[in-house]
């Protein structure tokens, strides 16, 4: 999946867009791993740049390659759709 490079995402449609929690998307922010902006004063409104997206999901694909083909890790037992709830 690529999104538009120009684009500039809400978190909120980030999240629905990839079926991910906005929790996940905040993670990714907060670690660094996905860069965002914040635009405004303040409390301010943080937004997603497209390219940004692009470059987080190109390291999630070669993290799930590494892990999955490379690691021998069961793509099952960390698919969030499958995991038991405690």
């Amino acid at each position: 999946m690529r999104v538009e490079d120009n684009a500039i995402y809400r978190v909120k449609a980030l999240a629905e867009l990839l079926d991910v929690s906005r929790s996940t998307v905040y993670r990714a922010i907060t670690s660094g791993e996905l860069d965002a902006l914040k635009i405004g004063t303040g409390k301010g409104a943080v937004r997603i740049p497209g390219h940004s997206v692009n470059v987080w999901l190109d390291a999630c694909a070669e993290r799930g390659y590494a892990d999955f083909v490379e690691g021998g890790q069961s793509p099952e037992s960390a698919d969030d759709e499958t995991a038991e709830v405690a």
